[in-house]
């Protein structure tokens, strides 16, 4: 009977663990929702620079896992360099539905080929508010995850 109570408890335990861990685990797309935009001014006009909440912030560096869409730009698809979109094409952010913290430039380690189905990356997290060429959201070393 001790054996059973000893047993009974450390599965409860571990299916609570458990449960504990998967539910701190971030949804990153939502959390990289966290940001606002300031106005600046340069030579060529005004800029739209984000300003990341504290919760993004504590993201930067950390490895995390996005899922979403390959945005196919017509010449420029680079198998391990792609733009990630957490909404199908027809409403992602360069067609005009979404707003820029629903992109990320995404870094592989190896090529992969283009999909239309969704895809899931994990990599480093990098946060881009001084490059007005690159994305706010730059995934770096990242791989595949099936």
């Amino acid at each position: 009977m001790k054996y059973f109570k000893t047993t009974l408890l450390t599965g409860l335990l571990s299916l609570g663990f458990a449960a504990f861990t998967y539910a701190q685990s971030p949804n990153v797309w939502k959390s990289l929702s966290e940001v606002t935009y300031k106005i600046s001014e340069d030579n060529f006009g005004e800029l739209y620079v984000p300003v990341f909440s504290d919760k993004v912030k504590q993201l930067e560096g950390k490895v995390v896992e996005a899922d979403g869409y390959i945005i196919p730009f017509e010449g420029m698809f680079k198998p391990e360099h792609i733009i990630l979109s957490s909404l199908p094409l027809a409403e992602c952010f360069f067609c005009g539905s979404g707003g820029p913290e629903t992109v990320m430039e995404v870094m592989l380690k190896t090529p992969i080929k283009y999909t239309s189905k969704r895809v899931k990356v994990r990599g480093k997290l990098t946060l881009n508010s001084k490059d007005p060429e690159k994305l706010m959201y730059i995934l770096k070393d990242a791989t595949l995850v099936d």
